[in-house]
């Protein structure tokens, strides 16, 4: 079986540069790199064991998914290993991979641990990536056995997963009318199930996100997440994104019109503070933050009896 590994990069050199040494240490290189380049430059990069390909797209608005989908049509393995260009695998990463494919199609979804700000500064070093690592409180633990079966479309995260070729042509790849942030992933997760290909849990597979400042809710991509929403539903006939909508909707930047979100107002820094990940934090929390929000907006109503005291 061979493996291709496929990723998207918009800038984010040393992020990039982090991906292919990791992938020089797996224990199974890839057969190749394929990037689909989302600039107009080509990236210089580290020598490896395995041939890179970039394949320069451009950056003139092109969606992630038909950067997504370039790189799995260019790809020339049996199985598409996805990773962020954030990701550092482990050196077991494709081999683990590789293992499951043999037994299960459809779609394998490894581990991912979150790396701090500086984790990175001294070097690839696995045993302090384990230390250091924090897993998302928001995604489901690796299973107990090699792999077990996700009956939740909804879980389904491009960040770091395999699927074969015939599979990712058969579930008819990302929708490229998704644009900007937000709703894509979703989407195929809910077209792989219906393909009726099942989606997998994986025990190891692992890759170390590399820390960069974010915020969740993404209050910085409010129009296309209010858009790739709309799409969504009238697609399947479901919402989906609902927890972020909610979050926009207590922080006043939107409100509901008719079937679809109107925007009220911009973020302002208020808004981006709120949702800003911090250098401490390996990863942003949506959860924390529409938690709070809940807790601010039930708070009149608690205190209501009290002053009519």
């Amino acid at each position: 079986m061979k493996v291709s590994v496929c990723t998207l990069a918009h800038g984010r050199d040393e992020h990039l540069r982090n991906l292919v040494t990791g992938l020089s240490n797996s224990r199974r290189p890839p057969c190749e790199l394929v990037i689909a380049v989302m600039q107009h430059q080509s990236y210089r990069l580290p020598e490896a064991s395995f041939p890179i390909r970039q394949i320069v797209l451009g950056s003139d608005g092109i969606p992630l998914a038909a950067g997504r989908n370039r790189a799995a049509r260019e790809a020339r393995g049996d199985l598409l290993v996805f990773l962020d260009v954030d990701c550092i695998p482990h050196p077991t990463l494709i081999e683990d991979y590789a293992g499951v494919a043999q037994d299960h199609d459809g779609v394998l979804m490894g581990e991912v641990g979150y790396l701090p700000a500086a984790a990175t500064e001294g070097g690839i070093d696995y045993a302090r990536f384990e230390r250091l690592a924090e897993k998302h409180s928001e995604r489901a633990g690796p299973p107990e056995t090699r792999s077990a079966p996700c009956r939740d479309y909804r879980c389904f995260w491009s960040l770091n997963f395999a699927i074969g070729a015939a599979d990712f042509e058969r579930s008819g790849g990302f929708d490229e009318c998704y644009d900007g942030y937000g709703g894509e992933d979703t989407d195929f997760g809910r077209a792989v199930q219906t393909a009726g290909l099942p989606i997998w849990w994986v025990r190891g597979a692992k890759a170390y996100h590399q820390y960069h400042p974010h915020h969740m809710p993404p209050v910085h991509h409010l129009e296309s997440v209010i858009a790739n929403a709309q799409r969504f539903q009238e697609k399947w006939g479901q919402p989906t994104m609902q927890h972020w909508l909610r979050a926009f909707t207590l922080m006043g930047l939107i409100e509901r019109s008719g079937d679809g979100w109107r925007v009220l107002r911009q973020p302002d820094e208020a808004d981006f503070a709120l949702t800003r990940q911090q250098e401490m934090q390996p990863y942003a929390s949506s959860a924390a933050v529409l938690e709070q929000l809940e807790a601010e907006a039930a708070a009149p109503v608690a205190a209501a009896p009290m002053a009519a005291r």
